[in-house]
């Protein structure tokens, strides 16, 4: 299939974005061991049928480091969009009705980018749906919680972190689809919205009054803190705890081998899958780099300690707690 290809090293890479400057390139960032990565490359395969216009490009994120660490990939898969050689748009995650709909957005198909109202109305439906129900808090805003782009998210943000309230964002101002069609979806006009459980709360002003009338402690779910989740993950593993990335980098793939061919018995975290916890442990424990192994709650170092260890003839022992 001519506009469906693999780049195997960064001048392969940098000679398709050159060559197709004009179209929409789509590239698949995967390993060949994520399951999700094949399910993925079979989306890509079918899109691939539909818009011939653009190019989609598989990537083998570990094969080309260079590549890889330029754009920060630091999991599988991962989708980035170029236009004109520059990137314009990224897609973390294995998440097939969001492709869709970004290559349907960004895709040049011959005839210019596709417009919003191009998209299904029970697709951006269900979309909508699945973005406000993605925590037990959702927050549409303007911006990020670390940069607000207005003065009303930048105030709702300061409430939430002021009564400890625990939730999760979305910047409206990165996905025109989603701003306008969340007007509607809800019938609520401005931003920023604030969803529990899937149900609309309300923007700024409704928000202020459930703090004058006491109820908002009540309203919204709470933040554990950081210290106390990373004390609870260590207490929930009684020996042995492995901080990795889900073996998606090679580091914490080699970990994990190491850790099977010992027969001792572990659990494991995604930092991945918490960008608190990953950025918290660091300073938690002083250690900045991913895997980490702790035994009985104390930090043992990452892969090149546990090397020394098993080299060593003390991984077992280390292990079991007896040193």
């Amino acid at each position: 299939m001519a506009n469906l290809t693999d780049a195997t090293s960064l001048q392969q890479f940098e000679e398709l974005l050159k060559n197709n400057s004009k179209s929409l390139t789509v590239v698949h960032f995967h390993a060949p061991w994520a399951p999700q990565c094949s399910q993925m490359n079979e989306v890509m395969a079918e899109l691939a049928k539909e818009h011939k216009h653009t190019m989609f490009v598989k990537l083998e994120a570990e094969a080309v480091p260079e590549v890889s660490e330029k754009y920060e990939i630091t999991s599988v898969p991962t989708f980035l969009f170029f236009k004109g050689g520059e990137k314009i748009d990224r897609l973390d995650g294995a998440h097939a009705p969001e492709l869709t709909n970004k290559v349907q957005r960004l895709g040049s198909g011959g005839g210019g980018a596709a417009r919003a109202g191009d998209v299904p109305k029970e697709d951006l439906n269900e979309r909508l749906k699945r973005l406000i129900n993605a925590a037990p808090c959702m927050l549409f805003m303007k911006g990020s919680p670390q940069e607000p782009r207005c003065g009303f998210s930048r105030q709702t943000v300061q409430i939430l972190k002021d009564h400890n309230v625990q939730y999760s964002s979305f910047d409206i101002l990165s996905d025109e689809e989603v701003r306008q069609g969340i007007k509607t979806y809800s019938n609520w006009p401005t931003y920023p919205q604030v969803y529990v459980n899937g149900e609309l709360i309300g923007g700024l002003d409704i928000v202020k009054e459930l703090v004058e009338s006491g109820e908002l402690e009540n309203t919204f779910p709470k933040s554990v803190s950081l210290e106390n989740r990373c004390s609870s993950v260590f207490t929930l593993l009684t020996r042995v705890f492995v901080n990795t990335q889900a073996a998606k980098c090679g580091f914490s793939r080699q970990i994990l081998e190491i850790m099977n061919s010992t027969g001792v018995e572990y659990g494991t975290f995604d930092i991945l899958g918490d960008e608190e916890v990953r950025q918290g442990l660091k300073t938690y424990s002083n250690w900045p780099t991913y895997p980490q192994l702790y035994v009985k709650g104390e930090l043992i170092g990452g892969l090149d300690i546990v090397k020394e260890l098993k080299e060593n003839g003390e991984l077992a022992s280390v292990l079991k707690g007896e040193n």
